[in-house]
């Protein structure tokens, strides 16, 4: 009975912090973490791509995800990076999530490999029978490489109960589209693309996975609530007032903007 997954809303694609040694900064992390659960955020992401997880070590990986929830002690979800382009290697990632006590995972579509249709659906499939948590698929094919096609995240989410949501990242709404009406019952769809994030909830979605939200986590989470309810009037002006911020933090590669932003905002270290 997993797919009773309820997340909504804005998840916050939580950045990692480090010092000038590259060690990462705990303190500026619990700063970020206070920030999020006050101005309503109702999820962060740990160690996705805004947390730098393709050059965290396993330990990192590990020490990030239970100090973050330790931190929020169930104030918010939490939710553990946990991608690999090496079956086993998530495989054992996702294991390392759970044992840290996150609510779910979000697994990324094997990068680099580009694997076939029947391969992506092995890797997942392995996945889902190798560890019993929620999982979010993750395509973002501007990054791996190949894509989760909407009919294998589909078949997926049909053949096991634990894979419960999707965030994608494509740039597509035609794939939102098709992943929304086609779903089963209590599949989420998350928008990974900040600026599509109002647009895919009026379509039917369930919110966004966001970097914008690490910048004006309130404005953000309050545009994910109305545009759910489908009050397109207010959702719209906040949308139109932060666009340029949002395209903004893709002017250079993700994370470099929005790390830049929040030393600016006294957040984390430079």
């Amino acid at each position: 009975m997993m797919k009773q997954f309820t997340l909504q809303g804005s998840i916050v694609a939580l950045v990692t912090p480090f010092n000038a040694d590259g060690s990462i900064d705990f303190k500026s992390l619990d700063r970020l973490i206070d920030f999020h659960i006050e101005n309503g955020t109702n999820a962060v992401v740990v160690c996705g791509t805004s947390g730098e997880s393709p050059t965290l070590s396993e330990a990192e990986d590990a020490q990030m995800f239970e100090h973050v929830v330790t931190r929020v002690n169930k104030r918010m979800l939490v939710i553990g990076g946990s991608g690999s382009n090496s079956t086993q290697s998530c495989i054992k990632y996702t294991q390392n999530a759970k044992n840290a006590g996150v609510d779910a995972v979000l697994t990324v579509g094997p990068y680099y490999n580009k694997p076939t249709s029947t391969g992506m659906y092995n890797h997942f499939a392995t996945v889902a029978q190798a560890v019993d948590i929620p999982i979010i698929l993750y395509n973002v094919p501007g990054r791996t490489g190949s894509a989760i096609k909407a009919d294998v995240a589909i078949r997926l989410a049909n053949d096991f109960e634990n894979i419960v949501g999707i965030k994608e990242a494509s740039g597509n709404i035609s794939a939102v589209a098709e992943l929304i009406a086609k779903r089963p019952d209590g599949f989420r769809v998350y928008s990974g693309d900040d600026n599509l994030s109002m647009l895919c909830n009026l379509l039917g979605g369930d919110g966004c996975i966001s970097v914008a939200a690490n910048i004006f986590p309130k404005d953000f989470s309050r545009m994910m609530q109305l545009s759910i309810m489908g009050n397109v009037a207010e959702a719209r002006e906040i949308f139109y007032r932060y666009r340029h911020i949002m395209d903004l933090l893709f002017i250079e590669s993700n994370p470099i903007p929005v790390k830049a932003a929040l030393a600016a905002m006294g957040m984390i270290n430079e």
